[in-house]
């Protein structure tokens, strides 16, 4: 019988496997982009060996049929997340003879998170990492290790720590990141929706404001997407956020919800400046439309 207390128990020998495991790929991938017919990443060929090693060479390496990096992408990581999480709880009713409400919030607000990647994967055929990106050590790593070992911190640290905060602080955090993923999934499928469906069906998008460019696309000036150019990434955060308050305020669990901060604030300038290539005096003319980028009001 699978004993998922077992992940608790062995976690630095499963994640150290993790990393290991992520730098053989990465060596692998490096070395096969030379073979001749590869498709390369304009961000993966610089003078730099060991850039080009990070960033990742081919766009999108294959065996056969087979899409390394869009099965990568979310599949391994984000379901050994879930998992993780399980074991963790597994540990603490082993250990305790219980299963604590801010593990059930955690394990849960995380587990719809990884359903919503999981059912609405097509969505990242438009993004950055399958469009863009290489496949090399930063996704490599950040898929298999990074995501399942990094992003469950809180569920490791309420393994055998209680924050004892009252009943109602719970419900709040979960009302919180209720909110948030609400408005994460109401974004992402608002956009989604018109790339799909504007062009057979512009009168669905009547209510919707939107701009022209000169490339003959269109950007969403109103919505969801007319309080800040990156409101996708404001929900991530807020949902992040969550699931770090629900272990209280000790320090080590909000280290997920600051380094996603990070990540994303770079991520939305290096995209402001690949449209700023892309659409010319358009993006400008949208930047006026839409002037906050992460946080209303601020920036």
């Amino acid at each position: 019988m699978l004993k998922l207390q077992a992940i608790y128990d062995l976690y630095p020998q499963i994640a150290a496997s993790a990393i290991a495991f992520s730098v053989a790929l990465s060596a692998h991938l490096y070395l096969s982009s030379f073979l001749k017919g590869k498709l390369l990443a304009e961000g993966g060929t610089s003078k730099s060996t060991v850039y080009n090693f990070f960033m990742g060479r081919e766009l999108n390496p294959r065996i056969g049929t087979f899409d390394l990096k869009c099965f990568c992408e979310l599949r391994p990581g984000m379901i050994g997340w879930t998992v993780i999480n399980l074991g963790f709880a597994c540990k603490q009713y082993s250990t305790q003879g219980y299963v604590s409400i801010p593990m059930v919030l955690v394990t849960a607000l995380q587990g719809l998170y990884t359903w919503d990647a999981l059912y609405h994967e097509s969505a990242i055929l438009s993004t950055m990492d399958i469009t863009t990106e290489g496949f090399g050590y930063m996704l490599a790593l950040g898929d298999l290790a990074w995501v399942p070992f990094a992003y469950s911190l809180q569920g490791l640290y309420l393994v055998n720590h209680d924050p004892g905060m009252p009943v109602w602080y719970y419900a709040a955090v979960a009302a919180f990141g209720g909110l948030a993923y609400a408005a994460f999934r109401g974004s992402n499928g608002q956009k989604d929706r018109f790339r799909r469906l504007y062009k057979t069906n512009p009168e669905l998008f009547d209510d919707l404001p939107s701009m022209p460019t000169k490339r003959g696309t269109r950007l969403i000036t109103g919505g969801w997407w007319g309080i800040c150019r990156k409101i996708n990434y404001t929900c991530d955060i807020g949902m992040a956020l969550s699931w770090s308050l629900c272990t209280g305020g000790a320090i080590l669990p909000y280290f997920y919800p600051v380094y996603l901060f990070g990540l994303l604030l770079h991520r939305a300038f290096r995209d402001d400046n690949f449209c700023a290539q892309k659409y010319g005096d358009d993006w400008e003319e949208y930047k006026k439309k839409v002037p906050y980028m992460l946080i209303p009001g601020l920036f």
